[in-house]
């Protein structure tokens, strides 16, 4: 690298410090850098924390006192003091992008009692909250849809179904498509996003120059009024960056941070979340969308107790409370997006954590894709534009009742008199859509009516871009009554979602069979349900989305079909499934399609290098990438699909950059590696 390097500047005077810029270069105990002159004149004036995280530190930059001046010739001549020796070892800062494996860990630093030190949101300049929501609408979004879909478009006059099938469809508005579909190129609310990373001694080598890779891609993706902090955790948990705006010099400072990871100890999750929640619990301002990212690549060994005597692990003790909705009303305070990383973590903790949170479990079960899988998230993150939906349901006709409602993971209630039914929504990302099944009991006709108007349904959301409330109500439900309905047409709409509902609770109870141990029970299970699926109605009409279906189950049938299939990956691809089903939103599964030759390559990257990790990300990228479209294809929007394409891009340009090899690779030595601590 010649001359300085502005992607990781000093954070006082923004200057960049890369070698040959002709100053010392000053490395305190949190592992920030800063030009020694700089930091050295700021803790002159009394600041002795850290500009970037707020640590106080134990021990300081030292710089000589100025000498006293000249005694007066009939006084004794003072002796100076004696020249105190920094402690610090002086080193080259980290280069962006490069695992820093060859540093000795500091020790943590304290952290500030109130983590009320994140730096301030900032409107659009020249656009308030409600400008920004005209913009966003007149940009070919609009309004929250709602509209309906009887299971048959008629019911014979004197029959009195009990079990009538109708379709809620509920889709977000949009943005513009093509390239503005990626997210932060089109109006839309800012984002206070943590990140907490597993930095445990497991994650060492090319996990984590992955990571790395990964969270500079997060980084040169959020917008300027996006707001990051970064956690990082193994036997505890630190707080890396404060919750700042990624502005560019935001930016170079979030970078700075996650370069200066360092792989180490245990697996604290708890005490990562419960960071988390201080960060975004005690911030003093606040964007309109939050969340949260876990990665993880193990089991908690701090937290984890026993419910009484039993043998099932008390997972919801990982998740703080200001993360569950009180009472299980309302929207959830900042839904937890959690990822399993390689085939050694918690996956059933990790589902957990999501599902009582209101996020999704995603299975990363090769390492070189995870880059895709937070470009995934993001991309919907970022696109968040319906904030605390909620569909109201009131049965039109005296003698109609609502009997039930499937609705996933999505509360609803229906009241004592079957009268009236709610299901809390929550958060919509852009073009995003949810589907809901209601059950009624219909009376026979009345007299001559030729119709029976069913249900009403409307919806009360606040637009996330500009705060205001909108309520949508959709068009009356009415169904024909003829004297004969032999004839009526099936709804295609309610039957493909019939299809995945029964399939989702298939799902459920192959994994509960695996758990037991009845592993041909389970395979029985999902095969059973595969043939269904294919010979449904909408498979033979040669419906897309059934058949990726099919194709999912037949995938699970392998991963359940041994103790071994099960322990090595089958359990998180089942959990990860169950998520996908359940809150209908796109998570990260991998279907392994690989030829054996790209696996090869994959396998022969070096496994301590920035650029084996690249070549190795690299490898398997579209492959990877295609096979994933196909699981995610029915729930993933279009900003999602933008944002996967764009980390696919951005991974091709970075391997043309690293096309050729350092020294050390050439010749197979790729430095020292670390050990593994579990």
């Amino acid at each position: 690298m010649e001359g300085s390097d502005q992607t990781n500047p000093c954070a006082i005077c923004l200057g960049g410090m890369g070698a040959g810029g002709g100053q010392a270069i000053f490395t305190a105990e949190c592992s920030h850098t800063f030009h020694f002159h700089c930091i050295s004149t700021s803790v002159a004036h009394g600041n002795l924390v850290c500009p970037l995280c707020n640590s106080h530190w134990r021990e300081l930059p030292f710089v000589r006192p100025p000498q006293p001046a000249p005694a007066p010739p009939v006084l004794p001549v003072q002796t100076p003091p004696p020249r105190l020796e920094p402690m610090h070892h002086f080193q080259p800062p980290p280069i962006r992008r490069q695992p820093m494996h060859s540093v000795q860990p500091p020790l943590q630093p304290p952290e500030p009692e109130v983590f009320d030190d994140d730096e301030p949101v900032e409107p659009p300049s020249g656009h308030d909250g409600r400008r920004q929501a005209e913009t966003a609408d007149a940009s070919g979004g609009g309004a929250l849809a709602v509209t309906t879909h009887t299971e048959y478009s008629a019911v014979a006059r004197d029959s009195s179904p009990d079990n009538f099938a109708v379709l809620v469809h509920v889709k977000a508005p949009g943005i513009p498509e093509g390239e503005a579909a990626a997210a932060g190129d089109a109006p839309r609310a800012p984002l206070d996003l943590v990140t907490v990373l597993d930095v445990s001694g497991s994650m060492s080598g090319q996990k984590l120059a992955l990571l790395k890779l990964a969270m500079g891609f997060v980084i040169d993706n959020l917008g300027p009024h996006d707001r990051l902090s970064v956690v990082s955790f193994s036997s505890g948990a630190q707080r890396v960056t404060r919750l700042l705006r990624m502005s560019d010099a935001g930016k170079g400072l979030a970078t700075s941070a996650v370069e200066s990871l360092v792989a180490r100890g245990g697996t604290n999750i708890a005490e990562g979340l419960r960071t988390a929640a201080k960060v975004l619990g005690e911030r003093r301002h606040r964007n309109a969308v939050s969340s949260v990212i876990l990665l993880s690549d193990g089991q908690d060994n701090y937290t984890m107790t026993r419910r009484g005597h039993g043998t099932v692990p008390n997972y919801e003790a990982l998740v703080p409370p200001p993360f569950v909705r009180d009472g299980g009303i309302g929207d959830f305070s900042a839904p937890i997006h959690t990822f399993g990383f390689g085939n050694d973590h918690d996956a059933a903790a990790m589902h957990v954590v999501a599902e009582s949170t209101g996020g999704t479990f995603s299975y990363i079960e090769n390492e070189a894709v995870i880059q895709d899988a937070f470009a995934q998230c993001i991309g919907g993150l970022l696109t968040v534009v319906v904030q605390e939906a909620r569909v109201a349901i009131a049965c039109g006709h005296p003698g109609v009742r609502i009997s039930s409602v499937k609705s996933g993971r999505y509360e609803s209630r229906v009241d004592e008199d079957g009268r009236s039914a709610s299901i809390a929504v929550g958060e919509l990302y852009a073009d995003e859509e949810r589907r809901f099944l209601v059950f009624l009991s219909v009376p026979s006709a009345d007299g001559e009516a030729e119709t029976t108007t069913l249900i009403k349904v409307s919806c009360g959301y606040r637009n996330a871009a500009g705060g205001a409330h909108v309520d949508v109500t959709a068009e009356d439900t009415v169904v024909a009554r003829p004297e004969h309905a032999a004839d009526a047409e099936r709804s295609m709409e309610v039957e493909r979602e019939r299809v995945r509902v029964e399939a989702a609770e298939d799902i459920a109870a192959a994994r509960a069979a695996a758990e037991r141990g009845a592993h041909q029970e389970a395979v029985e299970i999902l095969e059973n349900r595969q043939r269904a699926v294919e010979q449904s109605e909408a498979a033979r009409g040669g419906d897309p989305t059934s058949a990726a279906l099919g194709a999912e189950l037949r995938e699970m049938r392998s991963r359940v079909a041994t103790r071994q299939d099960y322990n090595s990956g089958g359990h998180a691809f089942m959990l990860a499934g169950i998520s996908f089903h359940a809150m209908q939103r796109a998570n990260w599964r991998e279907v392994p399609a690989r030829s054996a030759a790209g696996a090869r390559r994959v396998a022969g990257a070096s496994m301590n290098s920035y650029a084996g990790a690249l070549r190795a990300s690299n490898a398997a990228a579209p492959a990877e990438m295609a096979n994933n479209a196909s699981e995610t294809s029915s729930f993933a929007t279009p900003a999602m699909r933008a944002m996967l394409l764009r980390s696919r891009k951005a991974r091709e340009a970075s391997a043309e950059e690293q096309q050729q090899p350092k020294a050390g690779e050439e010749t197979g030595n790729s430095g020292p590696t670390e050990a593994v601590n579990q």
